[in-house]
């Protein structure tokens, strides 16, 4: 079996936004030890490029702003979390359920946006995209809050796109470098299991606070 290809340069441990608690650490240094298929499947993460697959141009406009606030991506580098929900719907790749008073996952996706749009409109008098950060946030808060919004379930739909938004946020090296996870275990594995007990390649986290219980 030959050697997979390693990522190319440059090699700095890029966070989401620049945030992280684990200065220095990059996950992708461990990519030698990951088997092929592994290391392929993750390395094609960091180039997930070209232009839309399932979403429309209008669509786009809504999603972006939309996921970067579900994620506080607020500041590059971003992770392409649009680009892999785009290409996951476009592949029909759902999670193979569906609540049963939302459509299908690519429908409840494109009637949500519509009505996100749509709801903008009439409490700001604009679209949803060109608004600012804290107007959207306002209006996604009335989604995560309410019972009923504009005919649609809110929280089925705030389930729906906080699933793929984590799903894709958190499937990226630039995710795992920013909360310290040391990424596919197989084939190299762990040796020093306990509390405190840090790999070699690991970094020690240099906030040490439980991100749970900051004020």
């Amino acid at each position: 079996m030959t050697a997979h290809q390693p990522p190319t340069p440059p090699r700095e441990a890029i966070t989401p936004g620049g945030r992280g608690r684990f200065p220095g650490y990059d996950v992708l240094e461990q990519s030698p030890t990951w088997d092929d298929v592994t290391a392929a499947t993750v390395l094609a993460r960091l180039r997930v490029t070209g232009p839309p697959r399932f979403f429309t141009a209008s669509e786009e406009a809504v999603a972006r702003p939309l996921l970067d606030r579900l994620l506080a991506q607020d500041e590059e580098p971003r992770i392409p979390v649009f680009e892999m929900v785009d290409a996951r719907l476009a592949d029909n790749q759902t999670d193979g359920w569906r609540h049963e008073d939302l459509p299908d996952d690519r429908q409840a996706w494109r009637r949500s946006l519509a009505v996100l749009d749509t709801f903008a409109v009439q409490e700001r008098g604009e679209l949803f995209g060109p608004l600012r950060r804290d107007a959207q946030l306002e209006l996604l808060e009335a989604v995560r809050t309410g019972d009923r919004w504009q005919g649609l379930p809110a929280a089925r739909i705030w389930d729906l796109w906080l699933r793929y938004a984590c799903t894709a946020f958190y499937a990226h090296p630039w995710s795992w470098n920013e909360i310290g996870f040391g990424g596919p275990a197989y084939p190299r594995g762990y040796k020093n299991l306990g509390v405190n007990r840090r790999e070699p390649w690991e970094v020690a986290d240099a906030d040490g606070s439980d991100p749970l219980r900051s004020p």
